[in-house]
């Protein structure tokens, strides 16, 4: 079983995107990974190669129309159905418009072919700390779907017999009507369009080729993931009926809160309160990492709040990528609110000492004030 990234979760952008969007996105990303910016790296090099797949698929009416319908089961061969034979990309591009737009092709290549529909997909929501997000992980899940019946091997017919062709349709699933000067086609009644009819159904299934079942797969997690992330496990959603494709699982990511770290890509933040004392002489503070790795931030005399200090590459690990984003720390100097009879005689005594120039902005502020306030 593959894991395989969404084509637009590989484009950064949403499934609805206009084409100018995916346009814009794809050139951004191109020039970021392209390999004669990134001389040596392999991983730029891979990256490179899956967004041009994924632009070079996205960028097409036809071909996006197929991938939203299909995922990338729809650029394999055989892709749409249960059966395959061993034409062209061509041959399996047409089943997949076959199943698309519904076109009739009798008596064409492929005649008295299944057109029993595509398992249909699933969604399973999985949530995640901020350190499996950052580490990546693998996972095991169960879900309830829809299997291929062990007792027919999914052809619906009890064990020892066989589908028919389909006399009514000629196995095309398909009929026509001649209504005055126009054609009309509709799903033959005979075999509701599979092209084959079942005389002797499997008891354990009842014809249908799927019974329910709970499966345990192993889903895995790559380092850098945001919330909505995407992760297809091909095939592992409803089973097709009579041997028709499975369906995908769509495995939606959600990042649980971290009581100290915000993200916003692969930037973290964090709020370090510090004292008065610290801000005013300076100093050090630990800060541990999603990672676990300890971060020392060096504190400059002075430091005011608000103020923020950045640490270059402890931030989150890029997505499919190399390198990582940043930490910024912003500083939030805090006021003593409970003093020891000693500590409020020095203070007094610091204040007795005051010019003015220890706190040049309050010192200007204040002068502005008199001058407004004619002196």
């Amino acid at each position: 079983m593959t894991t395989e990234i969404d084509f637009y979760e590989l484009l950064e952008c949403e499934r609805g995107a206009d084409d100018a969007t995916i346009k814009s996105s794809y050139r951004k990303l191109a020039m970021k990974y392209h390999p004669d910016r990134n001389a040596g790296c392999k991983d730029s090099e891979t990256r490179f190669k899956a967004i041009s797949e994924a632009y070079d698929v996205l960028k097409d009416p036809q071909k996006r129309a197929a991938y939203d319908r299909f995922g990338h089961a729809a650029f394999r061969q055989g892709a749409g159905h249960g059966g395959g034979g061993g034409g062209d990309d061509f041959g399996a591009f047409s089943d997949i418009f076959e199943n698309i737009f519904g076109e009739f092709m009798g008596g064409g290549r492929g005649g008295g072919r299944s057109s029993a529909r595509r398992g249909a997909d699933l969604r399973y929501d999985m949530e995640i700390t901020l350190e499996e997000a950052f580490q990546g992980k693998s996972s095991e899940i169960t879900v309830d779907v829809s299997g291929l019946c062990d007792s027919c091997s999914g052809t619906g017919a009890r064990p020892g017999t066989s589908a028919k062709h389909c006399n009514t349709c000629a196995g095309h699933g398909k009929v026509r009507a001649q209504q005055g000067f126009f054609v009309v086609e509709r799903t033959c009644p005979s075999c509701h369009g599979a092209g084959q009819v079942i005389a002797d159904p499997c008891p354990s299934c009842r014809g249908e080729g799927r019974v329910d079942k709970t499966k345990t797969l192993t889903v895995n997690i790559p380092p850098g993931v945001d919330e909505g992330t995407r992760v297809r496990l091909t095939g592992e959603g409803e089973a097709g009926a009579r041997g028709a494709p499975s369906g995908d699982l769509y495995i939606f990511l959600h990042v649980a809160r971290h009581p100290i770290f915000e993200r916003e890509g692969t930037t973290l933040f964090a709020r370090a309160p510090i004292s008065f004392t610290t801000a005013a002489l300076g100093g050090e503070i630990a800060l541990a990492g999603p990672d676990g790795e300890r971060h020392v931030i060096r504190i400059a005399p002075g430091m005011q709040s608000g103020r923020e200090l950045r640490q270059r590459g402890a931030g989150m690990p890029v997505l499919q990528g190399r390198g990582r984003g940043d930490l910024v720390i912003r500083i939030e100097v805090e006021t003593p609110t409970k003093l020891s009879a000693r500590q409020r005689e020095l203070l007094e005594e610091f204040r007795a000492t005051e010019t003015g120039q220890e706190s040049p902005q309050a010192s200007g502020f204040f002068t502005k004030m008199k001058s407004a306030l004619g002196g």
